[in-house]
């Protein structure tokens, strides 16, 4: 998928949740989220995004996808 794509809907996602008070939660939401309904393919590709920059996301789904990145790493 493209990855402009995946950034776009990455901030949309966080755009819900930040209304969210508390940081952690909404990072916590952006994960589960990411984790919940996207295609593992597609969670690759943004974390990998992550890794080489992030360009485009925004400070929230940054911490969300290192989150997800980091706990997708603890399982495997």
């Amino acid at each position: 998928m493209n990855i402009e794509h995946l950034v776009g809907m990455a901030n949309d996602i966080c755009d819900y949740f930040a209304a969210e008070s508390d940081r952690d939660a909404a990072v916590a939401g952006v994960a589960g989220h990411l984790r919940k309904f996207w295609d593992p393919r597609m969670r690759t590709q943004i974390i990998a995004h992550l890794r080489s920059g992030g360009a485009g996301l925004s400070e929230l789904a940054r911490l969300a996808v290192q989150r997800l990145a980091d706990d997708e790493r603890k399982v495997a």
